[in-house]
C-alpha cells in the first residue's frame, strides 16, 4: 500500500484493491490534481477544500456520507460526527471514513469538530493509520487530536488540514503540525514523499509521519 498526501486533508491511498482518494482540495489548499485518477472518491463534507472532485479522472465511484460500502475487495465504513461541537448547527455535518485494505485499517478523520464519543470510537474499530486535523480554528485542536490518538490508539499517526504558506498568504488561520507533535510529546518528524506501508512493516509504536504534498 503507498499513501500520498494531496495536501490539506486531501489522501490518494493505492493498493491492491483500487485507488482511493480522500477530500481533494483545489490549489492553494491541495495540490494540482491534473492526470489524477481514482477508482473510489470519500468526501468527507460538502466544503469546497474537500470535495474537488471535478479534476479526478477514472469514473471513480462517490462515496458522500455514513453508512457500510463494499467496493470490490475493499470495505468502507463512514461514521457520522460533525463539524462543530455543536452537533453541526455552526459547520454542518462531518463524516469519518474506517477502510479496510491489504490487511490494513486506515481511518480519516475528516474536519471532525470535537472530541469522539465511546458509540463513535466502538463504530470506528481497531485501526492501524490515523488521519486526523490538528489544526485548530475550524476543527478539533493539537489538545484534543492527541486526545484520540489516546482514545483510538493508532500504529501511524497523520497530521493534516494544518499551516502551510500557501494558506497563511491566503489569510487562512490554522496552526502548525509542530503545534501538535509538541502536544504528543514527539518531535516533527522529516517529511516524506509517500508512505509505502504492509501489515508486517507496521511500527511497533505509533509513529508521527509528515509529508510533503506530491501529486
Amino acid at each position: 500500500m503507498e499513501i500520498t498526501y494531496l495536501g490539506h486533508a486531501g489522501f490518494r491511498i493505492r493498493s491492491k484493491d483500487g485507488v482511493v482518494i480522500i477530500d481533494p482540495a483545489p490549489q492553494p489548499y491541495g495540490v494540482a490534481l491534473k492526470g489524477v485518477s481514482a477508482d473510489i472518491v470519500c468526501v468527507t463534507h460538502s466544503h469546497t477544500d474537500h470535495s474537488f472532485i471535478d479534476p479526478i479522472g477514472g469514473d471513480p465511484k462517490i462515496i458522500r456520507g455514513p453508512g457500510e460500502y463494499e467496493i470490490g475487495n475493499m470495505l468502507i465504513t463512514g461514521v457520522r460526527t460533525f463539524h462543530d461541537t455543536n452537533r453541526g448547527a455552526e459547520r454542518g455535518p462531518n463524516t469519518v471514513y474506517v477502510i479496510h485494505t491489504e490487511d490494513i485499517s486506515l481511518c480519516h478523520l475528516g474536519d471532525l469538530g470535537h472530541d469522539l464519543d465511546a458509540k463513535q470510537i466502538d463504530q470506528i474499530g481497531d485501526i492501524d493509520v490515523l488521519m486526523l486535523p490538528v489544526g485548530g480554528h475550524y476543527t478539533i485542536n493539537a489538545k484534543t487530536a492527541v486526545d484520540i490518538v489516546s482514545e483510538l490508539d493508532p500504529r501511524v499517526i497523520i497530521p493534516m488540514h494544518y499551516a502551510t504558506p500557501a494558506l497563511t498568504e491566503k489569510g487562512i488561520t490554522l496552526d502548525s503540525a509542530d503545534v501538535f507533535c509538541k502536544a504528543l510529546g514527539t518531535p516533527l518528524p522529516d517529511p516524506l514523499p509517500k508512505l509505502s506501508l504492509t501489515r508486517t512493516s507496521m511500527p511497533a509504536e505509533s509513529q508521527v509521519v509528515i509529508f510533503n504534498p506530491k501529486g
